[in-house]
């Protein structure tokens, strides 16, 4: 969390403006050139001078904006002088070094991001729900954001980064073009880590959520400490999986196979049930007001910050649970549930939403590779809740309203709590079938986003990106 100055504030939010700016006119580029070749007479080629090239891709898009901010498109004047007579001056993108330069590229390399996700989903090769085609940004006073990249430059003193902490006290962090900015987290342990080598600075994303911006640095750091891992299992060892069962009435629910309860969190906060009155409240006052006034404008920051205190307190609870999950085992199964499916009953969308089973998933994921453990997801069609863990025997009047399992095979008769049942079950999955299942390729390891290439194209500036901007010196200091 970020506690800017109103001038820093007022930086910030040009920084935010230009990064929208960039990616809008980077659609407005790429789709010209798109209709301009569909508009050619014949099938022009790359070698061919007169062909009308679309740029795709983040360095492409890169070049084309870069181009054109210099062109009369992007800026002119005319300058009148004392005889009368009066001249066409072309300035470009006159305000733009106002901005950092890699504002602009870091926006339309997420423009590139987006349309290659695009054309992969229309032709099959992506998984999961389709993606639409990327959209013009609209201006938006509670949120938004935009991406720093951390730069080394050589010095009469040594190395210097655009990205510093520490600078202004402990809970400082110093971003190019705005200065050190005081932060309410202590900076102490990633300075230690910055200062051994033992981690470097990317980015830097700064966003605005509920009024309020915060700064969120994207460390590459080594392994955790060998204390904080755990240990390495041989191959043959198929044991020590715990089932998650996760639902409504009990949040969370994990066991072992050999039906072990290791935790039960019985109630969940609700943040959004237990928000219902305030939210009511805040969204009347927000339709009562004029259309365009100052006082709407208001009234929707107080909606927006409620909302992200309800926001905060339902991710606090998750990692609560996830942290105690991953920190007592080393290999966990969790269901693949069709959540989106489920949204679709209206009389528990909303409790299904404020659950957040997919948050705790994701949570689940990265913090157990950090730990170097196992997370593995059950087949989505594995009846879990309604198969015996005792006998094997489903269930199939097994309804949400039955809390207790009890099997009907006669030589089994086990009676069970339903949750419990389920998380028996999931374990025993995982025993039997983790060897065969593909690891999360986002839990494998680090995205990096795309460098630019040297000799890509002119660069009006000295702190454009390069190759080598990560951890690589790049230009001398006067």
């Amino acid at each position: 969390m970020a506690d800017p100055t109103a001038k820093q504030a007022r930086a910030l939010a040009r920084h935010e403006g230009a990064a929208r700016f960039a990616f809008n006119q980077g659609l407005r580029l790429h789709l010209n050139a798109r209709q301009a070749s569909k508009n050619a007479t014949e099938v022009l080629t790359g070698d061919d001078p007169d062909a009308v090239l679309v740029p795709w891709t983040g360095f492409d898009l890169i070049n084309a904006f870069n181009a054109w901010k210099k062109t009369e498109d992007a800026g002119r004047r005319f300058v009148v002088a004392a005889d009368g007579t009066a001249d066409l001056e072309v300035t470009g993108l006159a305000w733009r070094s106002e901005v950092s330069a890699q504002v602009f590229e870091e926006a339309v390399v997420d423009l590139g991001k987006a349309l290659g996700a695009w054309t992969s989903s229309r032709r099959g090769k992506r998984a999961g729900r389709p993606v639409g085609h990327p959209r013009f940004k609209k201006k938006n006073y509670e949120r938004g954001s935009f991406r720093l990249r951390n730069k080394t430059s050589k010095t009469r003193t040594g190395q210097r980064t655009t990205i510093r902490l520490g600078e202004a006290g402990p809970r400082s962090v110093t971003l190019p073009g705005i200065g050190a900015i005081k932060v309410h987290d202590d900076t102490r342990r990633l300075r230690r880590m910055l200062a051994k080598g033992r981690a470097r600075i990317l980015f830097a994303t700064v966003s605005r959520r509920g009024g309020r911006w915060r700064i969120s640095l994207n460390v590459e750091a080594a392994d955790l400490h060998p204390a904080a891992q755990h240990p390495a299992r041989d191959d043959a060892d198929h044991a020590g999986w715990a089932g998650v069962d996760r639902g409504l009435h009990a949040p969370v629910v994990a066991a072992t196979r050999d039906g072990s309860e290791v935790l039960r969190v019985a109630t969940a906060p609700k943040a959004l049930l237990t928000a219902q009155p305030v939210t009511r409240r805040l969204q009347k006052s927000v339709s009562r007001k004029v259309k365009g006034s100052a006082s709407r404008r208001a009234a929707v920051r107080r909606l927006a910050r409620h909302h992200e205190r309800v926001r905060a307190r339902r991710h606090h609870f998750l990692h609560q649970v996830s942290n105690s999950l991953v920190q007592t085992h080393d290999r966990l199964v969790i269901e693949d549930l069709n959540i989106t499916g489920m949204l679709a009953n209206h009389r528990l969308a909303a409790a299904i939403s404020d659950a957040a089973w997919g948050e705790l998933a994701r949570q689940l994921r990265y913090k157990m590779a950090w730990r170097g453990g196992q997370v593995v997801t059950a087949d989505r069609w594995f009846p879990s809740s309604k198969t015996c863990s005792a006998c094997g025997d489903v269930k199939t009047t097994l309804t949400l309203g039955d809390r207790v399992f009890t099997c009907e095979n006669e030589d089994c008769g086990l009676t069970i709590d339903r949750d419990r049942n389920a998380a028996i079950n999931l374990a025993t999955w995982g025993e039997q079938h983790h060897t065969t299942q593909v690891l999360d390729p986002e839990a494998r390891g680090q995205v990096t986003n795309a460098h630019r290439p040297d000799g890509s194209g002119p660069r009006a500036r000295a702190d454009e990106t390069s190759r080598d901007d990560v951890g690589t010196l790049t230009a001398t200091a006067a």
